[in-house]
């Protein structure tokens, strides 16, 4: 039990660091003293800081995987699954905006390809779940026919540009969404937006 404990403790530490300093301006031995662990023993569950990385990182999209299976194998129509799956994910990645920030610039620099294209292996996985909800709805007419990927794209940068830069929206309102409450009526709002457009978009014109 303590192991487990010791590596949760690693990774709860470390995605604090991460989501604060940045990849670059953590240290394992900064991880290690979060954590309350030693340098050995983040080698020896993790091999590196890159290790520590691609651990949140994994979790993070099986996780993710297994509440897109929990919708997509569930009862409802298309157009509930599509709408649950947008609401989930928009909620995931505000609740923790800095660590998707800090992942985002991480990940899109040139010295690290070979850990973006693990990462985005996994998360085209994700993505065909969710094509298969809209494609399925598209094939019993719920849907009327358009490019799927680029609806995905659609939903996925908005959520993905409102985490990065939420002042594109804030402007001028007094929200922050480093404010708890603030993050709420933000997120409230991206996930409204994006189910009006869904609804238009998809159901099709009589």
């Amino acid at each position: 039990m303590e192991r487990i404990d010791k590596r949760t403790r690693i990774i709860e530490a470390a995605e604090k660091l991460f989501s604060e300093l940045g990849y670059e301006g953590t240290s394992t031995r900064q991880i290690a003293k979060e954590s309350g662990a030693n340098m050995a023993m983040i080698n020896y569950y993790f091999g590196s800081k890159e290790g520590v990385f691609m651990e949140i990182m994994s979790k993070r999209i099986a996780d993710f995987k297994d509440h897109l299976n929990s919708i997509s194998q569930g009862d409802g129509t298309g157009m509930e699954k599509l709408l649950k799956v947008v609401e989930g994910y928009a909620t995931r990645i505000l609740c923790n905006h800095t660590f998707h920030k800090m992942m985002h610039r991480e990940l899109s620099l040139p010295q690290r390809p070979e850990m973006f294209s693990n990462i985005e292996n996994a998360m085209a996985e994700n993505q065909l779940v969710i094509e298969t909800i809209v494609n399925d709805g598209i094939a019993d007419g719920s849907f009327r026919q358009i490019d799927v990927r680029m609806l995905i794209l659609t939903l996925m940068g908005t959520i993905s540009k409102v985490a990065i830069s939420p002042a594109k929206i804030t402007s001028g309102t007094g929200l922050d969404i480093n404010n708890q409450k603030d993050r709420k009526v933000i997120t409230d709002r991206l996930i409204a937006h994006l189910k009006d457009l869904i609804t238009i978009y998809l159901t099709p014109q009589k």
